[in-house]
């Protein structure tokens, strides 16, 4: 027969009464006091096959009731509304909010919810293969523009709402800089889509080529005179021979809007004294169009003092 032994562990059963006591007049003595809070919205158990449409709130606002210690000691995540969508069908639902479906800690009451039903719409999922458009910032150095682009994957799967779905066109990346580039770009970059409620089933980044060639047209603008630069006060200068001829090559737009006064040949002879030399001839141009050739590419500079 088992005897039955009530003053085994004595000491640690009073301790636990002794703890149980000091808890519970903790607990009783605070105030009970009522706080507003803001928290979020979780959406869990939704069906396989249907999707949200429009608006869905992320937050509501909650109503609890509770000891001054522990309303105080609340945190971030401590307190959230559930929603359960198991019952969800394609088409607007109404779904009840109860204090029964937030989650709160122990010793926390829930008094009211705001708001105390929440209007969904759902439609049936769907998904569609849909082209990468690379999106290009910037320009092309002067006398270059943008050729060939292309992305690997050149197609993505979208994901989302049937309707959203079916009037979805393409994918778009990140833009990819161009700016003063004179040969190809390779760059990979993030994927998305501009719908937001459209998402991608797989890929998530893409490797962006962008050719960068030539501009198709050129331009020969003749007898440019050269300017010599920084010339000092003190002397004089003189090329020869006195003009050049300077070839273009940009785009039919930009060529045409090009003037003749437009175009700067020169050489800077900042540094030189007295002298002969043998120069070269750069050129600068205002408008979008870039010098491919100088003829001549050198001409011969006498400096002389001012008498």
């Amino acid at each position: 027969m088992k005897v039955t032994r009530p003053f085994r562990h004595a000491g640690l059963k009073v301790l636990a009464l002794v703890l149980a006591v000091l808890l519970w007049m903790v607990i009783a003595g605070e105030e009970i006091v009522e706080r507003g809070l803001r928290v979020p919205l979780e959406l869990q158990q939704a069906p396989a096959g249907i999707e949200l449409t429009g608006e869905v709130p992320t937050t509501v606002d909650v109503r609890v009731r509770g000891g001054s210690g522990a309303l105080s000691r609340l945190g971030p995540g401590d307190v959230v509304a559930v929603l359960d969508l198991r019952s969800a069908r394609p088409g607007r639902r109404v779904f009840p909010l109860t204090p029964d479906q937030v989650r709160v800690p122990f010793g926390v009451d829930v008094v009211q919810l705001t708001p105390a039903a929440i209007a969904i719409e759902f439609e049936p999922a769907a998904s569609r293969q849909v082209p990468v458009a690379p999106v290009v910032d910037g320009r092309p150095a002067a006398g270059f523009v943008v050729g060939r682009m292309a992305a690997d994957p050149a197609v993505v799967e979208v994901v989302g709402p049937e309707s959203a779905v079916r009037h979805a066109s393409e994918a778009v990346t990140q833009a990819v800089s161009v700016t003063n580039a004179r040969e190809r770009v390779r760059e990979t970059v993030t994927l998305g889509v501009l719908d937001p409620s459209l998402r991608l089933k797989n890929a998530r980044s893409a490797v962006v080529t962008i050719d960068i060639v030539p501009a198709p047209m050129e331009r020969t603008l003749h007898s440019q005179p050269i300017h010599l630069r920084h010339l000092s006060p003190t002397l004089t200068a003189q090329a020869d021979p006195a003009t050049v001829t300077v070839k273009l090559r940009g785009s039919r737009e930009s060529l045409a809007r090009v003037e003749s006064d437009e175009i700067m040949a020169y050489i800077d002879v900042g540094r030189l004294g007295v002298g002969e030399y043998d120069l070269t001839v750069h050129a600068d141009v205002a408008r979008d169009a870039g010098v491919t050739h100088i003829d001549p590419s050198t001409v011969h500079v006498r400096i002389a003092s001012v008498k």
